[in-house]
Parts: structure tokens; C-alpha cells; sequence
């Protein structure tokens, strides 16, 4: 098991690309947290694992970052991974969009990341061999129309991972991000149900014809995560099935 004895944090972890992440890490090994909202639905997610303990909580709130980590180190008395993947997304053009919608963008796909880690480095200089994994988008790179606010928090977490990288390093931390493209989460199946022809849309700009699945983001996740990838760091992993490509 490639992740056997680490302490691992898993955001948005109820459903999608955190829920498949958390449950592999733990197939591999590893005793996770997985911190969402709503509480029922994550503690149903993870009913049958029990190296998974959960925590209700909005990474957004006041004081959230401190007791993440902290319910973490009291629970595993070390850290050693913190995959950032709680996110939102807004959709205004910007002439229209809500200064709340652009403030809880920032809030919840840039500022709680950058908080979390800042509460968890001392930990993960502590194991020696930590790992941070950030989820971006493969709009970091990219844009659409009314996306203002998530692409800016998007490509804000690109700068973010790299410089903790470069900061980090000395003490055997990696930082790396995750480009997800069109994948099937609990953000975007609704949608992808709702209007087939527009999941048909997306899955045919993909170079592999199809649309990806959280099980496709968590495999890249593991291996960030493990020793496989322990001279990889300040990079960003693209898994999008060729999306990009063609846009």
C-alpha cells in the first residue's frame, strides 16, 4: 500500500473528485479526514471506511482552517498530505456578476486553501516527506464566458502552489495542483443530466471521447501523494482526457 502509516486531509469530500480521493488514500493506507458540507451526506459517503473520520465544516468559516487541522492532529497525531479540493463555482458575466458571488469565490477556492496550508505546514515539516495537492481547474490556464471569479481564484491557486513549492522545499515538501477538466462531480452532474446534449458537447471535444470521472482525478492525487511522486513538486497536472487540446 502506497500510502501505508500517512495522515491525510481530504476538503470536499461529501462527493466527486474529493470523495474518490478520500477513499482511495484510505485503500492505500491511510487514516483521512474528509471535511465537507452537508455532514449527512459525508458521513454517508464514508459509513464503510473506518480509517475515514469526518468533519462537518465550511472551509470558508472563520476559524475552519485551525480546526481542520487540529481535529487532524488530534485524531492521527501527524500530517503528512492535505489535498485542498472544496470548491465553488459562480457563473455572471462581469459587468453583472454580485460582489458576494466574487467574494465567495475568493474565499472558498483561494483564501481557505492558502489558510489551511499555512495551519498545516509546521505539520508537514514535521513528516519530513509532506505533500500538498490543490485542486485547480483546467481554467486556470483558460476562460469562458461568465467565469470571472472562478477562473481568477483558479489560476490564483496555480500561483499559490507554486510558491509554496519553492518555499517549502527545504524541507522536503512538494506542493502540486490538479487541472481537472470535464468531470463528472456533484458540481456538474446536474447539469450533465439535465442537458445531455451538452455532456455530449464536452465529451467530444476530449481527446479520449468522453468525460472524466473522479476515480481519473484521484489516481493522479495518489500519485502526488506517495513516494512515486517525491520529485515532483511546483507542478501542474493536467487531467482533462486532451480537453485542452482542442479548445
Amino acid at each position: 500500500m502506497r500510502l501505508n502509516g500517512k495522515s491525510a486531509i481530504v476538503t470536499g469530500a461529501a462527493s466527486g473528485i474529493g470523495r474518490a480521493t478520500a477513499q482511495l488514500f484510505a485503500q492505500e493506507g491511510a487514516r483521512v479526514l474528509a471535511v465537507d458540507l452537508p455532514g449527512k451526506a459525508l458521513a454517508e459517503a464514508h459509513r464503510d471506511h473506518n480509517t475515514i473520520s469526518v468533519l462537518e465544516i465550511s472551509v470558508a468559516d472563520d476559524g475552519a482552517p485551525e480546526a481542520i487541522i487540529g481535529t487532524a492532529i488530534k485524531g492521527h497525531s501527524r500530517l503528512d498530505i492535505l489535498m485542498n479540493n472544496a470548491g465553488v463555482a459562480s457563473n455572471a458575466l462581469a459587468e453583472q456578476m454580485s460582489r458576494a458571488d466574487w467574494d465567495r469565490s475568493l474565499a472558498v477556492n483561494l483564501t481557505a486553501p492558502f489558510l489551511i496550508c499555512q495551519q498545516a505546514i509546521p505539520h508537514l515539516r514535521e513528516s519530513g516527506a509532506g505533500r500538498i495537492i490543490n485542486v485547480a481547474s483546467v481554467m486556470a490556464e483558460g476562460t469562458g464566458f461568465g467565469l470571472a471569479a472562478y477562473c481568477a481564484s483558479k489560476a490564483g491557486v496555480a500561483g499559490l502552489t507554486r510558491t509554496l513549492a519553492l518555499e517549502l522545499g527545504k524541507f522536503n515538501i512538494t506542493a502540486n495542483y490538479l487541472l481537472p477538466g470535464a468531470i463528472k462531480t456533484g458540481m456538474t452532474t446536474p447539469l450533465w443530466n439535465a442537458r445531455p446534449d451538452v455532456a455530449d458537447i464536452w465529451a467530444k471535444k476530449s481527446a479520449l471521447r468522453r468525460l472524466g470521472e473522479p476515480t481519473d482525478l484521484a489516481k493522479a492525487a495518489l500519485f502526488l501523494a506517495s513516494d512515486d511522486g517525491a520529485f515532483v513538486t511546483g507542478h501542474g497536472l493536467t487531467v482533462d482526457g486532451g480537453l485542452m487540446l482542442r479548445v
